[in-house]
């Protein structure tokens, strides 16, 4: 049974940074890609950021590329999600995904970034 846990949010300030974790279990971590999605109050889930398994291979969203970084350590089963130089409009609720099971998400770190 695959499982996701999201850890690491919290409230920052404009200009702050945060570092966001998932602890994963029940699937060969290595072999898929990871990904980072948010959800904002009254918007759809959107894509943040992949990495892919192996090779370690990134890409971003336009929103948050140069600011944000998403990495992984496939010794620990754990994706991480480096957020710098954070807005208000990073504000939303982020969860981790595996494209092991792609319709698996875990209940999500919540993100605030207010003054």
């Amino acid at each position: 049974q695959v499982q996701l846990v999201e850890s690491g949010g919290g409230l920052v300030q404009p200009g702050g940074s945060l570092r966001l974790s998932c602890a994963t279990s029940g699937f060969t971590f290595i072999g898929y890609t990871m990904s980072w999605y948010r959800q904002a109050p009254g918007k759809e889930r959107e894509w943040v950021a992949d990495i892919t398994g192996t090779f370690k291979y990134t890409t971003y969203a336009n929103s948050v590329k140069g600011r944000f970084t998403i990495s992984r350590d496939n010794s620990k089963n754990t994706v991480y999600l480096q957020m710098n130089s954070l807005k208000t409009e990073d504000t939303a609720v982020y969860f981790c995904q595996t494209k092991y099971s792609p319709t698996t998400w875990g209940r999500g770190t919540q993100v605030t970034v207010s003054s």
